[in-house]
This record gives structure tokens, sequence and C-alpha cells, in this order.
């Protein structure tokens, strides 16, 4: 709506760092005019009653695999991305990192290529390009190909550096164990978000890393050395290291409840966990399994795994993900709506937008089990 009055009442608002209460909500000509206690409001122009439902800023999810039956690793073509970034904005995303897993420096290239190209076309909602490996550490692979895995070479840097000068965010996950400190400077020399990820690296490394350039961490806990009580791993240096945020995917399988609470309560800030998917080609469709460069994965009870077991990443989307994050580990509201908006924003450089615009909010549920975009 980008003319006329919108009022809304008997809801919330969370505008990127609070959650107002007891106001109606009024937009002038697409923007966030006024809040107004309810008593008071003249139910200008179009009047909602949002029966006890939120609007807050859409999504924004930095770790993207697939969606609507497809991965980006099986066609890194613009016509994928906007298809992938169709099927998440039905899920309430206003920006994501289309995300490519390891693969061959030909796909990666291919990848680059096809972000740079959505960018430019404005595809909506396209904020970039998260490349997933291949620098990782064989010993964390997850669900990556092994053989796929290689270190950063020379010319890996130079196309690195020269795809962060035309994306507006290039996220590259890596592993100490294939990348210098040398290496990850130059990258955020470059304005590269580097992420520590897959990788079995001591807690002392992986802080000579933060102070190289890396400025967060993929999928907490998932693939990565652990806590423990006489080596603190990447999981202590997320934790206890203010320069660095982490990712987290709250789908309840990948990280237990009450391990998200505590780690919830003991990062360090300015530093801040936030929401990813980590979602794959089944987000947004009804699909039991599919395959990842030949080798199946299965859908199960909302669990992705290959033949093996091994998890591949999650079956989630960011309200479920908000959902188990108020319901199972306790966070408030206002705080779980953050992770999945303002935290990830920030980390890639976006300010949020002030005023709010009646284009970019959603409507979550007040059972925080469905959202959807405001009507024309």
């Amino acid at each position: 709506m980008t003319s006329g009055s919108a009022t809304f009442r008997n809801g919330a608002l969370f505008d990127g760092g609070r959650l107002h209460f007891g106001q109606a909500i009024v937009f002038h000509n697409g923007a966030l005019a006024e809040l107004v206690p309810e008593e008071r409001a003249k139910n200008e122009g179009l009047v909602i009653d949002l029966n006890g439902d939120v609007l807050s800023p859409g999504y924004v999810d930095l770790q993207v695999n697939g969606g609507d039956g497809v991965m980006f690793n099986d066609d890194p073509s613009i016509e994928t991305i906007r298809r992938i970034a169709e099927a998440h904005r039905r899920l309430g995303v206003a920006s994501l990192l289309p995300t490519l897993i390891t693969d061959t420096p030909d796909k990666t290239q291919a990848a680059i290529e096809a972000a740079i190209h959505a960018v430019r076309a404005g595809v909506p909602g396209v904020a970039g390009l998260h490349l997933e490996g291949p620098h990782l550490s064989v010993a964390r692979k997850g669900a990556h190909d092994g053989a796929l895995i290689r270190p950063m070479e020379d010319a890996d840097l130079a196309a690195l550096i020269a795809a962060a000068r035309e994306l507006p965010c290039l996220k590259v996950t890596i592993a100490p164990e294939s990348v210098s400190e040398q290496q990850v400077k130059a990258l955020f020399d470059a304005g590269v978000l580097v992420s520590l990820g897959h990788t079995n690296a001591d807690f002392a490394t992986c802080q000579r890393y933060a102070a190289a350039g890396a400025r967060c961490v993929t999928h907490l806990f998932n693939a990565m050395s652990q806590l423990g009580s006489r080596e603190p791993g990447l999981v202590g240096a997320a934790l206890a290291n203010g320069g660095l945020s982490a990712g987290l995917i709250a789908d309840g399988i990948h990280v237990h409840p009450e391990v998200m609470r505590a780690a919830w309560a003991s990062k360090t800030a300015p530093g801040q966990i936030y929401l990813v998917s980590d979602a794959m080609a089944v987000a947004g469709t009804d699909q039991t399994a599919f395959e990842l460069e030949g080798r199946r994965i299965s859908r199960t009870n909302g669990r992705l795994t290959l033949e093996d077991g091994t998890l591949a990443g999650a079956d989630l989307d960011l309200t479920k993900a908000i959902h188990n994050l108020v319901t199972q580990v306790g966070v408030p509201l206002q705080d779980a709506l953050a992770a999945a908006t303002t935290y990830p924003a920030s980390l890639i450089g976006q300010k949020g937008v002030q005023p709010l615009q009646y284009a970019s909010m959603i409507r979550i549920s007040t059972g925080l089990d469905s959202c959807e975009w405001l009507p024309d």
C-alpha cells in the first residue's frame, strides 16, 4: 500500500528493537505514521483487527540453500535464485543470502556470477551470497562432500575479493584448517563477511581468526569443535568473544533447547545469536525427499538426513524458529524477533527501514505458527 491510510488495532508492533502493545498502528502512504493509544485511534483508511497478532519487519535469513523444490547447488543461476527467493518470501523472508554448499570451482564461480546478476537485476529479497565452503575441514564436513573440500589458494582469494566488490554482501564460511589468518585479513579488508564453521580448530586458534577479521560463526554447535571443560573450542569462542555473532538453527533437532538456553544466557555482547533456517529444497513444499549432488536426502518428522543419518540442512522456517525460541527456550518474543530481523540485518550491513514501511511488514499469528505479508 503506497497511498492512502491503514490502521491496525488489537495487536502489537515490533519496530526492530521493541514490542509495542495497546497501540493502534497507523500507516500513511506506505510508511509508519504513528502509534496511538487504542482508545484515541481515529480508524483512518483501511482498518484491520489483528486479533492479537504481531506486525514485524520481514525476516532476514543468511543461510538459504534451497526452496520450492530446488537447491542452489543444482543450478546456480539467476533463475534458481529467483525461484528460491520467491519461495522464502512466502515464508516471510524479506532478505536472504542464497547459499552454495561446498562444490567445484566452476560451480562456485557460477554461483558468484548468478548472485551478481540477481542483485543487478533487482531480484526481490536477494541481499548477496553465502559460500559455505569449499575451504572447510574434512573432519567436520557434516553433509558436505569431503572430496570437494580444499585449501584456499591465491586464485580463490582473488575471486572472492573481486566478488565482494560486486555484491552488497558476500559471506564466506571457512575453517582455519584450510584458510590462513593472512587470507582472512585480506577478505575482511575487502569487505567479505568471514564466518568460522565446519572446523575442529581450538579456542585459541578461533580467537586469533576473530582478531584477523572473522565476525561470525556458522550454525552454532553443529560441525565444529565443542565446548569442553579444558578446551572451549569454537563454541566457546563464539560465546565468549563479543566480536563474533553466531547463526543458530533453532529447530530443536540441531541443538537441544536446553543447550540453546545456556548459549543464549552466556553470549557475550555486542555479538548476537541470530536465527538461520539452513533451508533446503523442501522449503515451501510438501516434498518428502530430494537429491544433493546425487545423494538422497529424506524428510521425516521435521528432520532432513542423508542415508547414513547425517543431518543435511534443516526443515525449518524462521517463524517456526521464533516459536521454538519462545516456547522451548524461554526467550522473550521481542528478542526472538530481533534474532530473525535486526541482528542478521545489522551483521550484513542493512540498517533497517526507517520509518517502517508497510510493504516490508509481515503479520505473525499470535500462536507464532504462521505469517503473511500485509494486504495490498
